[in-house]
């Protein structure tokens, strides 16, 4: 490989190259995303999903998905199937290989025996009080617990007993055998096995005694044969262990390779504080589209590409680093350019008559679905006598260069025709409540012939054939970048209480009872929307997916 190329490949590409060029494992790569399904997954596990399936398939390799199913009870088979679908949906197949660590429990079970066979590890009947007395500080050496000499016979029979459920949880634990003085506190006889009494999701009460993460993550990978773990930074302390595991083993060595996570601000990006919001009510549950879960994300209109560009915009580093939302909205606003259909919608409704148009007449006017794309085609949109516009893009006094609706003035109609107004109508308490105005039968879009010059468009929706909507109107969850940066203010007491706002008495052309659940749609002027799942023949219900503004693209101008 030349320097070149070698300068454009990531950090992590590097050292595969090698290991591929070197011939290492017969130049095979195999990788592992290993959710514990104790939560939905969320926009952070984005970025090890897709550097996981990326990665492998580039050095023509193949993805296991695992589930690190050690602690029932956290885990529930509605995350192993969410977790699933999220997977898929994002694009990506692990085919056939699908595996749980509770697949191994019997091999993880033979694993700690050969440990305690070999004196590296022993029953230990101290509390987890005194476990952690005993650990010492990361400047102060732990102390042996007395129960670290017990010979491998009674160990062995402890063990067994602790299997066959003959102590309650808590009792006692099986510990590994290392170094109570090793600067890595990890290291200090780290636990391995602990009593818990609770049915698992899987293997219901065949087991009373489980594995710990830290013994059953770099041991599965192993038994999978995973040439290389990749996994994010908090783990690189975890190293030495997982490979003390290996070398005791002597199993398959899989290489753990580290990198920084993906983390963003104006959110929380951890499963135990997201499943409190669930829990306590601060959240319709995890696909709440302010949620930063993948399933959040897809009910709020987030596309699968939109989200994979945000994490490679976001990057590949060694170093923890928290990125801008308005980087996750562009990716969205970028590709929804690209394949959202254009419709009209009025949110505020002002009625308008066009005094001089035929009564009863309607016509269909051709509107295009996306100018981005040519192939998109067009759909009708329904035009005649008495439409509504917005009541904002009215002003009966305006400032100069007001370009919207005034009397007097002209304006366009969105694919119709150039309008004058001639008449405003109030009520008795002066508020408008009609404008009558007059067309221009020769200057229809596209067939413009009248020879007047108008600088305003608006958009607008017929009376008579438009429907009612309701918009539900996101914002970020939070109202401070950093949430948990206020140590003394619980994260939740920064929750944004307008993150979350419904607007109805919208009005839509009629093209949009027709949509799709999880179709997408640019509102002239009012931003991104999806129909949502809650939506009904009777109650249409559009999520706002991001507005039509682009801060981050204006912030990258002027930098």
């Amino acid at each position: 490989m030349s320097e070149k190329e070698t300068e454009s490949l990531n950090f992590i590409e590097q050292i595969i190259s090698e290991d591929v060029s070197s011939g290492k494992h017969d130049g095979r790569v195999l990788t592992r995303f290993p959710p514990e399904p104790n939560g939905y997954l969320h926009v952070g596990h984005a970025l090890a999903i897709s550097l996981n399936f990326l990665i492998a398939e580039k050095y023509g390799g193949k993805t296991n998905l695992r589930f690190d199913d050690t602690n029932p009870t956290t885990e529930d088979t509605e995350y192993v199937e969410a977790i699933q679908r999220d997977i898929k949906w994002l694009g990506f197949d692990w085919e056939d290989r699908l595996f749980f660590s509770s697949d191994n429990f019997e091999q993880l079970y033979e694993f700690a025996v050969k440990l305690i066979k070999d004196g590296k590890a022993y029953v230990d009947d101290s509390t987890a009080e005194e476990i952690a007395e005993l650990k010492g500080t990361p400047t102060q050496a732990g102390k042996p617990s007395p129960y670290r000499d017990r010979s491998v016979a009674e160990n062995l029979q402890l063990f067994e007993e602790m299997r066959a459920g003959k102590y309650p949880d808590g009792s006692r634990v099986l510990r590994a055998k290392i170094d109570m003085a090793s600067p890595n506190m990890l290291m200090r006889d780290p636990l391995i096995y602990r009593i818990k009494h609770e049915k698992h999701h899987r293997t219901g009460d065949d087991w009373c005694i489980y594995p710990m993460y830290d013994f059953a993550h770099g041991q599965c990978d192993s038994i999978e044969q995973i040439t290389h773990s990749l996994c994010s930074l908090e783990f690189e302390v975890h190293r030495p262990l997982y490979n003390w595991f290996i070398e005791q083993l002597e199993i398959f060595p899989s290489r753990q390779i580290e990198f920084a996570r993906l983390n963003l601000n104006y959110t929380v990006m951890s499963k135990r504080r997201l499943l409190r919001l669930v829990q306590e009510g601060y959240v319709g549950g995890w696909d709440d589209p302010r949620m930063p879960t993948i399933s959040g994300m897809r009910r709020r209109g987030y596309t699968p590409e939109s989200i994979i560009n945000f994490v490679r915009r976001s990057g590949l580093t060694k170093r923890n680093k928290v990125n801008d939302i308005s980087l996750l909205e562009f990716s969205v606003r970028e590709h929804l350019n690209k394949i959202a259909t254009r419709v009209m919608v009025v949110t505020k409704p002002l009625k308008l008559t066009i005094t001089n148009y035929p009564e009863g007449q309607v016509e269909q006017l051709p509107a295009v679905n996306n100018p981005e794309d040519p192939s998109a085609g067009s759909h009708d949109l329904p035009f005649g006598r008495e439409i509504y516009i917005e009541r904002d893009d009215f002003m009966e006094d305006p400032p100069r260069k007001y370009f919207r609706l005034a009397p007097g003035k002209d304006v366009r109609l969105k694919y119709a025709y150039i309008i004058h107004c001639d008449e405003v109508i109030k009520d008795e308490s002066g508020e408008v409540i009609e404008l009558r105005c007059s067309y221009y039968p020769n200057s229809k879009s596209g067939q413009d012939e009248s020879g007047i010059k108008v600088k305003g468009t608006l958009h607008w929706v017929h009376q008579d054939s438009s429907i009612p909507v309701q918009m539900n109107l996101y914002d970020r969850l939070f109202s401070v970048e950093e949430p948990l940066s206020d140590g003394d203010r619980d994260f939740v007491d920064h929750i944004n209480p307008d993150s979350f706002t419904i607007a109805e008495g919208a009005m839509a052309e009629p093209f949009l009872a027709k949509a799709e659940i999880g179709k997408s749609f640019q509102f002239f002027r009012k931003g991104y929307f999806t129909k949502d799942q809650d939506s009904t023949s009777d109650r249409l219900i559009f999520n706002r997916t991001v507005t039509m503004r682009d801060s981050w693209a204006k912030m990258q101008k002027k930098n």
